[in-house]
């Protein structure tokens, strides 16, 4: 006889001591579009730098309003004149199938930093129909209906 094994529970869950340290450290390093967008709508010091990390080119063709740009190749030598270590760094580049956040976030923090990465990065704040600035000015984009809330500020999650 054949045994069907669910693909999902062929390695069992964590118990759920071992799942609160994970997911309470996963977000100790990563946040979201929808909290950064969030914040920074609020006003004021938002309490973190938001960094993209990619290169001029696109950089230009598109970043989040407010960020810096300083791209992961120049941190080592640009950080310490653009950035305050006492506020925490929150990293972002194109989007989930990139890990250019990641790298900046670890040159950032191998240089003493604390530092989150943006989940999703600038495709998702694009996705999410949040404003962005180019070399020529703002705009905004119809969110994606299958990868963005559509009818209400947020998912609810």
């Amino acid at each position: 006889m054949t045994t069907t094994v669910n693909p999902v529970l062929r390695v069992a869950p964590a118990a759920p001591a071992e799942a609160t340290a994970y997911f309470g450290a996963a977000l100790a390093f990563h946040t979201d579009v929808s909290d950064v967008a969030a914040a920074l709508a609020v006003g004021g010091d938002p309490g973190f730098v938001l960094v993209d990390s990619r290169n001029t080119r696109a950089w230009e063709q598109g970043h989040v309003p407010g960020a810096l740009h300083l791209p992961t190749a120049l941190v080592p030598e640009r950080a310490a004149r653009l950035l305050d270590p006492s506020v925490p760094v929150v990293t972002y580049c194109w989007g989930p199938g990139c890990n250019g956040a990641a790298r900046a976030a670890l040159a950032l923090a191998e240089l003493g930093y604390r530092v989150k990465e943006m989940l999703g990065g600038f495709e998702y704040w694009v996705r999410e129909r949040l404003a962005f600035e180019t070399r020529r000015g703002g705009g905004h984009r119809d969110p994606d209906p299958l990868a963005a809330p559509v009818d209400a500020d947020d998912c609810g999650c």
